[in-house]
């Protein structure tokens, strides 16, 4: 018997469903103008910071949550305020390490059954 994680299980369709949406918002973002600067960037034991962006001074952090239905809650009810306080560690991290400067911005991009909404300045 396959593990949902195994191979053509449900851990399969989850990355593939969150891969697209990185997709969509990394689009989403270029589209208006701005540079993609990391995707999927990981320090250790914190996390990973799903995209970053930058265009003229400001510096967005972006977490992105795709949902194939809304059975589940919508995307956005998922950016807890822990997992808010945990993306905020990570983007110091990166940015200490990238050496980038400027206004930074949180923002949480939903996409939903294919169709993408990104809340600026969400946190």
């Amino acid at each position: 018997m396959e593990r949902p994680g195994g191979p053509g299980g449900i851990g399969q369709h989850r990355r593939a469903l969150g891969a697209q949406g990185e997709d969509l918002a990394a689009r989403w973002y270029e589209e208006r103008g701005w540079t993609v600067l990391a995707r999927n960037w990981r320090c250790g034991r914190l996390g990973e910071l799903d995209l970053v962006a930058g265009r003229r001074g400001v510096v967005v952090v972006c977490e992105v949550k795709a949902r194939a239905t809304a059975a589940f809650g919508i995307p956005a009810e998922a950016v807890t305020p822990a997992k808010q306080a945990r993306i905020r560690r990570l983007a110091a991290a990166w940015l200490a390490q990238s050496g980038a400067r400027g206004t930074v911005r949180f923002d949480v991009a939903c996409v939903l059954a294919g169709e993408i909404e990104v809340i600026e300045a969400a946190f």
